[in-house]
C-alpha cells in the first residue's frame, strides 16, 4: 500500500462512492482524485463536486461526455446491430470503456498511481473497468472496493458515514428498492422484488416509458436520415449524436417502446435478472436493419449478422478496447459506406413499425422485383441451371444410396 500515492477515482457523488473516498484517504494514505461523467443519466453531476471537496479532494473532474459517448460507442455499436442474447442491447456494457478510458488519462494528467471505482465483486462491471484500464496501461495498478473491505451492506455504509463525519444528503428521501444504472442509451433496473425471476416488475419501476396500454391511440410517425450508417437527421432537422438519441428516447419512452425484462448470463458465471427501458435505442435497432436491407450487398449483411453475436458478447464482457473488437469494427464500419438513406417508422402502443425505406444508394432493382412483366430484366429459364448446379452435391448422394429421409 506504501506505493499508492494518487488515486482516480470514478466517483457518482452517491453513498459508495462517497465512503469509498474517504476509505481509500485512510486505508492507502493516499490523494484522491474523483472523476465523475455526465453520460445523459438524467441527473446533475456538478453537484458531486461540492460533496467531493467536503471529503477534502483537491483535484475534481466533472466533464459532460455525451456527445462522445454516442458518437464513439453508441453509434459503432448499433452499425453492428448489436444485441447480446438475442435481447439486451448492451446499454450498460458500452458506457463502461469511455469511463475507464478517462479514467486512464486523468490518471496519466495528475501522476496517479492508481485508479478505483465502485462496482461489486460480483458482477461485470469490474471487469469491463479493468480490461478497459489494462488495455489502456498495462501497469495501473486497480483498487476494488468491495472486494477489500468488510463493508458489506448499506447499514454497514451508513455507520461508516456516522462515525467518519460524511455527509449522506439523502438519508431522509425514499429510497428505490431497486439498484438502478442509467446514461442516455438505457436505464437498467435489478436488486428488489426483480432477484424472483417470477415476480412481475411494479408498473411504477419504470421512469423513462409509458405502458403500451397508457400510451396514445394515434400512432407518431417518424423519418430518420442515415449517413454512413449513422443517423444524421429526424424528420429533417440535422441532429449531433447526442441530440439523436436524446430525442428518440422521448419521443419512444411517450409511444411505450423500449422495456425489457430478462434473465441474462453475466461474465462472472452467475445469472441475473434486469429489466431495462432502451426506447431510443430500440427504434435505432430497427431503423439501421431496414436501411441495410436495401443498401447492403446479401452476403455482406450475412456476414454481418455471422460475426454479430460475437461483437456482443465482446462489448458485454468488456473487450472493447480489444484487437478483436477493432477487427470486427473495421469491417462493420467498411461495410456501411452505402447505408445512406432515409427510414419511414410508424410508433404506436410499444411497437415499431418500418413503413418506408429510400436510398440513392438502394440495391433494390424494382424492375427485377415486380411480379408483372419485367421486359427482359430477368430471365427466368436461368433458375432452372442455377437450381440444377446447387442441387448437384444432394443428387449424388441420393445416386449413391444414401437415405437422406432418416
Amino acid at each position: 500500500m506504501s506505493d499508492i500515492n494518487k488515486v482516480v477515482l470514478a466517483y457518482s457523488g452517491g453513498l459508495d462512492t462517497s465512503v469509498i473516498v474517504k476509505w481509500l484517504q485512510e486505508t492507502y494514505n493516499c490523494e484522491v482524485v474523483t472523476f465523475t461523467a455526465d453520460l445523459g443519466q438524467g441527473e446533475e453531476v456538478e453537484p458531486a463536486r461540492a460533496k467531493a471537496e467536503a471529503l477534502g479532494v483537491k483535484e475534481i473532474y466533472i466533464e459532460d461526455l455525451r456527445e462522445e459517448f454516442v458518437r464513439d460507442f453508441v453509434f459503432p455499436m448499433f452499425r453492428a446491430n448489436a444485441v447480446y442474447e438475442g435481447e439486451y442491447l448492451l446499454g450498460t456494457s458500452i458506457a463502461r470503456p469511455l469511463i475507464a478510458k478517462r479514467l486512464i488519462e486523468i490518471a496519466n494528467e495528475t501522476g496517479a498511481d492508481a485508479i478505483s471505482h465502485g462496482a461489486t465483486g460480483k458482477g461485470n462491471d469490474q471487469v469491463r473497468f479493468e480490461l478497459g484500464a489494462y488495455a489502456l496501461k498495462p501497469g495501473v495498478q486497480v483498487i476494488a472496493p468491495w472486494r477489500e473491505w468488510d463493508l458489506t451492506s448499506r447499514e454497514s455504509l451508513m455507520n461508516y458515514c456516522a462515525k467518519h463525519g460524511i455527509a449522506v444528503d439523502f438519508k431522509k428521501k425514499k429510497s428505490s428498492p431497486y439498484s438502478m444504472d442509467a446514461n442516455l442509451l438505457h436505464i437498467s433496473y435489478e436488486s428488489g422484488i426483480l432477484e424472483d425471476p417470477w415476480a412481475e416488475a411494479e408498473e411504477d419501476m419504470w421512469r423513462w416509458s409509458v405502458s403500451p396500454e397508457a400510451a396514445p391511440d394515434q400512432p407518431t410517425y417518424l423519418e430518420l436520415t442515415y449517413e454512413k450508417g449513422d443517423i444524421v437527421a429526424i424528420d429533417g432537422v440535422a441532429m449531433s449524436p447526442a441530440t439523436v438519441l436524446e430525442t428518440l428516447n422521448r419521443i419512444g419512452g411517450n409511444n411505450g417502446i423500449g422495456r425489457l425484462d430478462i434473465v441474462e448470463n453475466r461474465y462472472v458465471g452467475m445469472k441475473s435478472r434486469g429489466c431495462y427501458e432502451t426506447p431510443g435505442g430500440t427504434i435505432m435497432l430497427r431503423a439501421h436493419r431496414a436501411i441495410e436491407s436495401i443498401t447492403l450487398d446479401r452476403e455482406a449483411a450475412h456476414l454481418k449478422d455471422e460475426i454479430m453475436p460475437r461483437y456482443a458478447k465482446v462489448v458485454y464482457n468488456g473487450y472493447w478496447w480489444s484487437e478483436e473488437r477493432q477487427m470486427m469494427q473495421a469491417l462493420i464500419d467498411r461495410s456501411q459506406e452505402y447505408v445512406n438513406g432515409l427510414v419511414r417508422l410508424k410508433l404506436y402502443k410499444g411497437n415499431v413499425d418500418v413503413v418506408g425505406r429510400k436510398s440513392a444508394d438502394s440495391l433494390f432493382d424494382e424492375a427485377m422485383a415486380t411480379m408483372e412483366d419485367d421486359a427482359g430484366a430477368y430471365d427466368q429459364q436461368d433458375a432452372a441451371g442455377f437450381i440444377k448446379l446447387n442441387a448437384l452435391r444432394m443428387r449424388i448422394e441420393a445416386s449413391k444410396g444414401r437415405d437422406l429421409l432418416k
